[in-house]
């Protein structure tokens, strides 16, 4: 970012599947100083459109409470906003119309922003796998996704997919109509009840969120040897490594996995897949930020 506005603040607001992250900052001359940061929990759309509002002011509310300053600067803010699930265009539709406290607010995608903050705004490419599952690579002015589709339709290698697969072994464990697995104690140790009725009940309708909280209960139990936890977890890498061998086909600079799970799926994942990843150069509440200076940017080029 070069020559910001004196007395202009920026956001860049990370929402996802299952928290929302909040970036303040303010600019001296070319530099860019960060007043404050803020988390809340879920903003996917998906899951209703006033949930993910709330989500996104309560992470801003957190970063002017980190930054000790009131929530005046905001009609002084430009907020850049990723979030997850944005795709269905009635989502979007809603949150353009919201009657935000900002000055301007620039709306797409949270694998947009954390491609641009992976790779600090240059071409490249990454693989998000946390709640879901997702990929974006940005080459020569083109822009191509990759899934996204959303739990549980797709999301495939993502926390809630592996919360579900968890769940359904489990359950048939239990009525020995498939393999035996040490998830099935796993979630009943979780749940703290051996009683199933309890458990579906509590998950039928439950959110990708809550899904993937049971995520780490795959990695337990293939740690301990379990075949059938070994076995999602490399069905979900195998499907992670394809996606990155079709991104690098398209020849990026540099590609990056980022996500709650993505330290934990690095090594299930293909040898020469592995060996291509590049550590993010800064996270996705900086790229909002640079997606917001753009956008701001190309604004002005036209008047």
């Amino acid at each position: 970012m070069k020559k910001l506005q004196r007395n202009l603040y920026f956001l860049g607001i990370d929402g996802g599947g299952s928290t929302c992250r909040a970036r303040l900052i303010s600019s001296e001359g070319s530099e860019e100083i960060v007043l404050g940061t803020g988390k809340a929990g879920p903003a996917n759309p998906r899951e209703g459109v006033e949930s993910s509002i709330k989500a996104i002011m309560s992470s801003v509310n957190k970063a002017l409470v980190t930054a000790d300053m009131d929530s005046s600067i905001l009609k002084n803010t430009i907020a850049g906003i990723g979030l997850a699930g944005i795709a269905l265009p009635d989502r979007y539709h809603a949150l353009t119309q919201w009657e935000h406290p900002f000055r301007k607010i620039f709306i797409t995608s949270d694998q947009h922003i954390a491609c641009l903050g992976a790779h600090n705004g240059s071409d490249g490419a990454i693989i998000i796998t946390g709640t879901g599952s997702c990929g974006i690579c940005i080459t020569d002015s083109k822009t191509t996704e990759y899934g996204g589709h959303g739990f549980p339709l797709g999301d495939k290698g993502g926390g809630a997919w592996m919360g579900l697969k968890a769940l359904q072994y489990g359950l048939q464990a239990e009525n020995n109509l498939g393999p035996k697995t040490m998830l099935r104690d796993l979630i009943h140790d979780r749940f703290k009840t051996t009683d199933n009725t309890i458990i579906i009940n509590k998950m039928v309708y439950n959110t990708p969120a809550e899904y993937a909280k049971l995520a780490h209960l795959v990695f337990t139990a293939a740690e301990m040897g379990d075949d059938v936890a070994t076995d999602i977890i490399k069905d979900g890498a195998a499907y992670i490594s394809q996606m990155a061998r079709a991104m690098l086909k398209l020849n990026p600079p540099r590609l990056s996995i980022l996500g709650g799970l993505s330290r934990a799926l690095i090594p299930w994942l293909d040898k020469d897949i592995a060996s291509h990843l590049k550590q993010p150069l800064d996270n996705a509440e900086a790229g909002a930020i640079l997606y917001a200076w753009q956008c701001l940017a190309r604004e002005r080029q036209k008047t």
